[in-house]
């Protein structure tokens, strides 16, 4: 448009103006279209059409938004990625498979994901630890998103030990609190960061597992490593927490970075029929 108007209206003047006289006889307006046209026609330039293909491009990738309002206390998944099962000893692996290539022809990139339901952040179903639920079908589909949703409170654990009853009663965690992040020495050694399984990371202890079930009002439980339940501890403290299948548990969280106080926070694992595990992106939000 500028373009345009520029040459109806001063083309023929332009013509007829000398040389040596054009730039005293100019009109100011057309003095600045002259200096303008170039930047608005780059701007425009750059709005209509992507990069060029081949361009370097970074993607931003971030585990705060929003200034500090939005945390992701989700650990992002790699080959390193730690897994709770066994064979997986060096991380998860070559996890992502790229089936269809858009650089060997295709119209498309298509990829296969392989990865273990209880591996990175993730979350257990009652069918994980009790072979009847899980024949009945207590599986991730039937995990309470409402339980998993909502006011939840991140607390520091004494750094020295396991969670025992002892340490439970020391949090003074009131009633009527339903979810409860703890964030414990894991955090400090960055467990999560590692691709081998660590046994000497903290977690509950039977006792304090059951302190929790008889004495709170929790629902969520929330640990920065793979298990909620100490090694030494593995399987009894499962038990106590998914017996009543009330009670979920989400595990591997990162929580370093984040203060301790009062969030919303926001799970989502993938609707997995019949699986008792499965990867969960949970967010933090102020």
């Amino acid at each position: 448009m500028i373009v345009f108007w520029f040459y109806k209206y001063y083309n023929q003047s332009l013509l007829k103006t000398p040389l040596k006289n054009l730039s005293r006889n100019m009109n100011p307006n057309l003095i600045f279209l002259l200096l303008i046209i170039p930047y608005v026609t780059s701007s425009l330039k750059d709005n209509a059409y992507p990069p060029p293909y081949g361009e370097e491009l970074i993607p931003l990738r971030r585990e705060v938004y929003g200034g500090g309002k939005i945390y992701d206390i989700t650990h992002r998944v790699t080959s390193e990625t730690p897994s709770g099962g066994r064979g997986f000893g060096e991380g998860v692996g070559k996890y992502l498979t790229l089936l269809e290539s858009m650089k060997n022809g295709s119209d498309y990139n298509f990829s296969i994901i392989k990865l273990p339901a209880h591996s990175g952040t993730h979350v257990d179903a009652p069918g994980h630890m009790f072979e009847n639920y899980f024949e009945e079908g207590f599986d991730i589909d039937s995990l309470d998103l409402e339980v998993l949703n909502g006011p939840a409170l991140l607390v520091d654990v004494p750094r020295d030990k396991n969670i025992t009853a002892e340490v439970m009663e020391s949090l003074n965690i009131p009633k009527g609190v339903r979810r409860v992040l703890f964030r414990t020495l894991n955090t400090d050694r960055r467990l999560m960061s590692q691709k081998r399984f660590d046994t000497s990371y903290v977690g509950f202890m039977k006792e304090g597992a059951q302190w929790l079930k008889d004495n709170t009002d929790i629902k969520l439980v929330g640990t920065d490593y793979l298990s909620v339940a100490a090694y030494v501890d593995l399987i009894p403290a499962h038990l106590v927490f998914l017996e009543s299948r009330e009670i979920i548990l989400v595990e591997g969280l990162k929580l370093e970075d984040v203060e301790a106080g009062l969030y919303d926070v926001h799970c989502l694992p993938l609707r997995l029929l019949g699986a008792e595990g499965s990867p969960i992106r949970c967010i933090l939000i102020k």
